[in-house]
């Protein structure tokens, strides 16, 4: 049996390999970290290499989303489009894709390697020309199906000679290249998690390698690309483990060595039962950055969903990680996706943030709210940083910063309607009181007094002297200053928003219950 390399030991050169059909997808991104760690962790090199060759499904803005989104997550790599020290911008042609010693980087624009190659494996007789249309494709498909025969190519055009061939070019036919998959026998290959897997060559039929419209398969460019760029570990979803033995073979009858693969478990529905799917929420990880997630959490929260640490650790920096990351620790198994663990990690991550470094992460969501101004000015910003304390434990994600800051950052509030401002068990006469008598208590603290211990002494004092519960005045004035009944506490409120503000708003609600 192979054994796992000892990360010390041997430098990992490896890539990740994104198809631009979309935004970057949440297991995508799991494995773009887990190729990052490998690299670095082991001296090795990161290569972002851009499978573009389903142009059908070609997303432009789909490519400086990976770029965004990699970037985002703290990722950074050697070679390909936006590496260290190159645009972070990613475009094609030829000067803006070199980015490394084995460019270009863009499969569109490798198509002469993959001609080349599939040329030499039908020189070899490891590869034939199909001429095969749609309609007889379809055809054999429906067949098959009703005989309740497994669906395949039926190798039509295999035994096709070198002269039929060159008839049919000459006649104006279009013609796709297909791997001669052998016909007996088994094909054994080994997953660095898994280990040894067999098939039944009967069972693979004849794939494509070339398309007609002269663009490759996944199949042939990975091969071609991960040879030609000395990539040592291919790191990618188990659910390409069913095309494992044609690469294998390919790999075999270009008389190349193979990488080492790693195929990563899928994760499951929360529920657990069926692949996560986008009907399952969130799966693209704009939609993660554009609800409020911090990076950082995301990075933990997808290191543990496929592998585990040796103890019982949970919290993990991207330094940390590198210290102890292994193949050996991946798991074999599907993992469940669960959200409220992300929400957890999340949480986590927002209280232990500097309040300056939250209050600069949370900015660009009360911009976008029109809460704050695009640019900041500085001494709107520095307000932001004394009240992010405040909020900071309540803080789920980013995206809710807007409303639990709002009554801070807006000069007025909506006035709250008197069914708010009356407490059960109470009248508006007697709030109309507790608001008037409180306004006068906080109206004779100077300004240089108007702080927590002076307000909740003054506060207090006349909660005794009305002979009522503290309570019953704080409620009242938190609605009256807030317009809400769930704040942060209300002395270090009062304290933020100045005593100008706080009497403006107790002056606009008690001429609501006047």
């Amino acid at each position: 049996m192979q054994e796992v390399f000892p990360l010390s030991d041997h430098p990992f050169r490896v890539r990740f390999a994104p198809s631009p059909t979309g935004f970057l997808h949440i297991g995508g991104a799991r494995t773009a970290i887990y190729d990052w760690l490998l690299a670095r962790s082991t001296g090795g090199q990161f290569v972002l290499r851009i499978e573009d060759t389903d142009r059908t499904r070609f997303v432009a803005e789909s490519l400086q989303d990976i770029i965004d989104s990699l970037k985002w997550l703290g990722l950074d790599w050697d070679e390909g489009p936006g590496a260290r020290g190159t645009d972070e911008k990613a475009s094609y042609g030829s000067g803006s894709t070199a980015h490394g010693p084995y460019g270009p980087y863009f499969q569109s624009e490798r198509l002469d390697l993959y001609h080349k190659y599939a040329e030499q494996l039908i020189a070899d007789g490891h590869a034939y020309y199909c001429f095969c249309s749609s309609d007889r494709l379809n055809a054999v498909r429906t067949a098959q199906e009703a005989a309740k025969q497994p669906p395949g190519y039926d190798r039509h055009c295999r035994t096709l000679t070198p002269e039929e061939v060159q008839s049919r070019f000459a006649a104006g036919e279009k013609a796709v290249v297909r791997f001669k998959m052998p016909l007996k026998g088994t094909t054994e290959v080994y997953d660095e998690l898994r280990g040894k897997l067999s098939f039944e060559n009967r069972t693979l039929d004849d794939h494509i390698l070339l398309k007609s419209d002269g663009f490759p398969t996944y199949h042939l460019a990975v091969v071609v690309d991960d040879h030609l760029m000395k990539i040592t570990h291919a790191v990618r979803g188990e659910e390409w483990i069913a095309s494992f033995p044609r690469h294998v073979l390919l790999y075999e009858a270009l008389g190349w060595e193979l990488p080492k693969f790693v195929h990563l478990p899928i994760f499951l529905a929360p529920s657990g039962g069926g692949k996560l799917s986008k009907r399952h929420g969130a799966t693209g990880l704009k939609e993660y950055r554009d609800k409020g997630y911090l990076p950082e959490a995301l990075f933990n929260f997808l290191l543990l969903l496929g592998w585990h640490p040796s103890d019982e650790q949970e919290l993990f920096t991207a330094e940390e990680a590198l210290k102890v990351f292994t193949v050996d620790r991946i798991n074999k198994s599907p993992v469940a996706f669960s959200t409220d663990k992300l929400d957890w990690f999340n949480g986590v991550y927002i209280r232990k943030m500097d309040p300056r470094e939250l209050a600069g992460r949370c900015l660009p969501f009360l911009q976008e709210s029109g809460l704050l101004p695009d640019p900041c000015p500085p001494g709107r910003f520095e307000y932001l940083v004394k009240i992010i304390p405040l909020v900071q434990e309540r803080l789920k994600w980013l995206t809710e910063i807007s409303e639990l800051v709002d009554f801070f950052l807006n000069e007025d509030i909506a006035v709250p309607e008197k069914e708010l401002l009356v407490q059960k068990k109470s009248t508006p006469e007697e709030t109309h009181t507790i608001l008037q008598r409180s306004r006068a208590a906080l109206a004779e603290l100077g300004a240089g007094e108007f702080n927590h211990d002076a307000m909740e002494q003054a506060l207090r004092g006349l909660s005794e002297t009305m002979g009522i519960k503290a309570g019953q005045v704080f409620m009242p004035l938190r609605v009256a200053i807030t317009g809400r009944t769930a704040t942060p506490g209300i002395f270090e409120t009062m304290d933020a928003l100045g005593k100008e503000r706080v009497l403006k708003r107790l002056d606009q609600a008690i001429a609501v219950l006047n």
